[in-house]
């Protein structure tokens, strides 16, 4: 498939938003926020700053729309379509989300309650995010319980990474530990998890074959012209363009970036604590887990290449 970067930054975006709520919301239900004023303040910058990521992925998959101002009509269809059931779960959990934040920044109660909410609306945005591409069977590098699982586990780890650099930054020593070794835990097995699935992927066998794709069952065909002089809808769609040494690369950045040198960044900036070294750690992860999205995309192998990719 053609990666479209509307799409890469929406599902990283509020994928750290969602795992970095968590991370406070989690501080929350152990304890943290019920001795004082700064302790929620905190929690409010926070609840920001994931209301911020979420907003700026919210913004990012306008520019995927032919027609953003009927963007509207795509929760129509929320009954089958988890595009629909997506379009509905991050807004709810957006609105949470900014109750929980104001709550907090205002000394309310009640904060519990609606972060009991905004998780469950936070649960169902990891689900429908990632079944929009678990569910699409055809795809076969996409329709496995891996989707699910490495969408969940990448935002969390980033999330979590986030909480740890701003609890640094703001002098909260009580959170920084914690956080860092969720970042920590969420970082190696999500790397282990994508691991296992570039592994099963790379074990795939194509279910469809040039003979298939155009319905003659003579055992050596060759493709002399791919059909389009100019290109077209297909050609630009469903396929990269990228040579697989490229891809290979891709897949190797991302492996260094999204997992390796976060945990090393992790690691030497909770042993100081360094606010510098874990900022740094979450600028790299993200920007690698922009890499990991892009190969996300762009390995899944639609059937339709069969037919117009391969020109001799």
């Amino acid at each position: 498939m053609n990666p479209a970067c509307s799409v890469i930054f929406l599902t990283t975006l509020i994928g750290a938003g969602q795992g970095l709520f968590l991370a406070l919301f989690g501080a929350e239900l152990a304890g943290f926020g019920q001795a004082g004023a700064a302790e929620r303040e905190f929690l409010a910058l926070g609840g920001g700053v994931a209301l911020l990521l979420c907003g700026a992925g919210l913004v990012a998959s306008f520019f995927h729309l032919g027609r953003p101002e009927r963007a509207w009509r795509s929760a129509a269809m929320w009954r089958t379509s988890w595009l629909s059931r997506e379009v509905i779960a991050l807004p709810a959990f957006m609105a949470a989300l900014f109750f929980w934040a104001v709550f907090h920044a205002t000394g309310r109660s009640g904060t519990l309650a609606i972060g009991v909410l905004a998780a469950l609306a936070c649960a169902a945005l990891f689900l429908c995010t990632a079944m929009i591409y678990a569910s699409v069977r055809f795809l076969q590098e996409w329709a496995s319980p891996y989707t699910v699982l490495n969408y969940t586990l990448l935002g969390l780890a980033s999330g979590c990474t986030l909480a740890t650099a701003l609890a640094a930054w703001r002098g909260v020593p009580a959170l920084v530990p914690v956080c860092g070794a969720a970042a920590l835990a969420f970082t190696a097995v999500g790397g282990i998890s994508r691991g296992l699935s570039l592994r099963r992927n790379a074990r795939l066998k194509p279910k469809s074959t040039l003979q298939s794709a155009i319905g003659i069952r003579h055992p050596q065909i060759a493709q002399r012209a791919m059909g389009f002089m100019g290109g077209s809808f297909n050609t630009r769609e469903f396929f990269h363009g990228r040579s697989g040494d490229a891809l290979r690369q891709v897949k190797w950045a991302f492996l260094l970036g999204a997992f390796v040198l976060p945990l090393v960044l992790l690691a030497l900036g909770l042993k100081s604590p360094s606010a510098g070294l874990l900022a740094l750690a979450f600028a790299v992860q993200y920007a690698g887990l922009l890499a990991e999205r892009w190969f996300f995309f762009a390995q899944a192998n639609h059937p339709q290449n069969l037919y117009y990719q391969a020109v001799s």
